[in-house]
């Protein structure tokens, strides 16, 4: 009963146009003092203990990174690398912008940042070399998704925060997906440019792909310090994200020169802005898992499913169905600090592994970004192609279909997400 009472609140909220942070923000503190007897000490407690977790720090490191890559073109340099390397083939531009993407996203941690970083360069050259523009914001919505799966991933620290699971394991249980995603967007790519004869570049000289190496390699070292620090134990996944953000700013002002000391501030201030808006979302979220682990909601729905004699196979689909249906009216990060703590507990009680679990919710986060109404992608990409979101709805959904098969894959082979940790002594 109190189950339905939480959701239909919160439900009716959010159908107010209020923001989601505070609409579980109020959804808990109306149940609290009105249904309950704890008292505002705890809740006041809770607030603050709740994100007293050292992986919280990592999000706005990694955050500001995101950002001094942005404005200090990292993007260019790495779409000129991917060009020459892919640039020949059918659809050149687009399999760069593939490749690119998924370069970017393992500096950046962000699948919006990915999709302007990426996007503002490339979809006008695409334009500009004959492609359809609907071609290129299919390629570069979708593409840039793979910001939250392919390490660094904010994501991936969220999850982290809500069910206690080591981000280290989750980075490296993200690198071989977010490869084989790269892999399958790319074909679909290649495939329907060679279906429409989409134009492609002359194939670079060895020369040319060594120039763009090594105007490039400053940015691609990043992805060096961050997995490879982790891996080597040298330092702590939130260490890791501190170290980005120092790197990404002495590349961006003083080896790359693209953005000046009197930028800085603006960076700073634009990064510190959107850390607020997470951890308030952050925060409310915590509060919320605290009221349905008070309720004993996740406890009486793991034990009501395993009498019902519901299996791993379904509950699996279930959780996919649940979280893309989620995904229609929630952005990720309220979706896995509200959902995780929920559906962990059953997940746990079933026997899936924890970092396999955390990697299918965040493929499920892919998906929701780039289907309407409020795929996150959609609108960013919407904004540098002026292309409405029904038009944009239609131009992603061969590569949609793509991720959706992918989903399929990640869900029932486990050994996707885990080999590599488990390969490198991690699990």
């Amino acid at each position: 009963m109190s189950a339905l009472i939480i959701f239909g609140l919160l439900i009716v909220l959010m159908l107010t146009g209020m923001p989601i942070s505070i609409s579980l923000g109020l959804t808990v503190l109306t149940f609290l003092f009105t249904m309950t007897e704890v008292p505002i000490e705890a809740v006041a407690l809770k607030l603050f203990t709740g994100i007293e977790k050292f992986e919280i720090m990592a999000i706005p490191f990694f955050i500001l990174a995101g950002n001094f890559l942005t404005h200090g073109g990292v993007a260019k340099r790495m779409i000129n690398f991917a060009s020459s390397m892919v640039g020949h083939w059918h659809g050149g531009l687009g399999l760069a912008g593939v490749l690119a993407c998924a370069l970017f996203a393992a500096v950046s941690g962000s699948s919006p940042a990915t999709v302007v970083a990426i996007g503002s360069i490339l979809l006008p050259a695409m334009v500009k070399q004959g492609f359809p523009n609907s071609f290129g914001a299919g390629v570069i919505t979708t593409s840039g998704a793979l910001g939250i799966l392919i390490p660094p991933s904010i994501v991936m620290v969220m999850y982290s925060v809500a069910t206690n699971t080591s981000v280290g394991q989750l980075f490296m249980a993200g690198v071989i997906p977010g490869l084989m995603l790269a892999g399958f967007l790319g074909l679909t790519t290649w495939y329907r440019a060679r279906k429409f004869g989409y134009p492609r570049l002359a194939k670079a000289s060895m020369g040319q792909r060594l120039q763009a190496l090594r105007e490039s390699v400053w940015g691609l070292l990043l992805i060096v310090v961050v997995i490879g620090g982790i891996y080597t134990g040298i330092f702590t996944p939130t260490e890791a994200a501190a170290m980005s953000a120092v790197y990404a700013f002495i590349v961006a002002v003083f080896i790359y020169k693209d953005l000046t000391l009197k930028q800085v501030p603006k960076v700073l201030l634009d990064s510190a802005s959107m850390s607020a808006m997470l951890l308030y979302i952050i925060t409310n979220a915590v509060l919320f898992s605290f009221l349905m682990t008070s309720e004993g909601i996740p406890q009486a729905m793991a034990s009501s499913l395993i009498d019902a004699g519901l299996g791993p196979v379904a509950f699996l689909l279930a959780v996919n169905v649940i979280l893309l249906l989620a995904g229609n009216v929630m952005e990720p990060s309220s979706i896995v600090l509200i959902f995780a703590p929920i559906l962990f507990p059953v997940a746990m009680a079933l026997g899936i592994d924890p970092v396999h679990f955390g990697i299918l919710i965040v493929v499920n986060m892919e998906v929701g970004m780039c289907h309407p109404p409020v795929g996150l992608n959609l609108y960013v990409a919407s904004g540098i192609t002026k292309m409405g979101i029904t038009e944009l709805t239609i131009a992603v959904w061969p590569w949609l279909l793509t991720m959706l098969a992918f989903l399929g894959l990640v869900t029932y082979v486990p050994a996707i997400s885990l080999w590599l940790p488990k390969t490198l002594g991690m699990m």
